[in-house]
């Protein structure tokens, strides 16, 4: 059983994250590979209007929604604040990589890159999210420290 989320009724499609969460890693991949920080703005655009609910703007919201459509893939629904939580961190990150990348800290950016990239990819593959993981222990902690 999954742990519930106190703060929100809202819920969102797994499925959709972890197609999210593919593409990030493939575009920070390439920024690594090739340091073209405009990718490095994508990234931080991408997270920045996901994070400002504006899905219909998002790039990697819009394709991820077609290959779901395309495979007919049915939905399998999270709740939202934990997922939230962990965009809140794709969007530090990728702030941070846009600062280190066009400061010319290429070998500071690829490290973070990296870090971003194994996030992305344990929620791709095994579904498995840091960031929802954060999440819950400092729900936990909170939770021990108002008794």
């Amino acid at each position: 059983m999954s742990p519930s989320c106190p703060i929100s009724a809202r819920r969102v499609d797994a499925n959709i994250t972890r197609m999210i969460s593919f593409q990030v890693a493939v575009v920070t991949s390439v920024l690594i590979i090739t340091g073209y920080s405009l990718l490095a703005l994508l990234l931080l655009f991408d997270f920045t209007v996901r994070v400002s609910r504006r899905p219909e703007l998002s790039l990697f919201h819009l394709l991820a929604k077609q290959i779901i459509h395309w495979w007919d893939i049915t939905p399998k629904l999270c709740d939202e604040s934990p997922k939230r939580f962990a965009l809140g961190l794709g969007l530090f990150v990728s702030f941070l990589l846009v600062v280190l990348s066009l400061s010319g800290l290429d070998a500071v950016a690829a490290a973070v890159g990296i870090m971003l990239i194994i996030a992305a990819l344990l929620e791709t593959v095994f579904d498995f999210c840091l960031g929802c993981k954060l999440y819950y222990a400092i729900q936990l902690i909170k939770g021990i420290l108002n008794k």
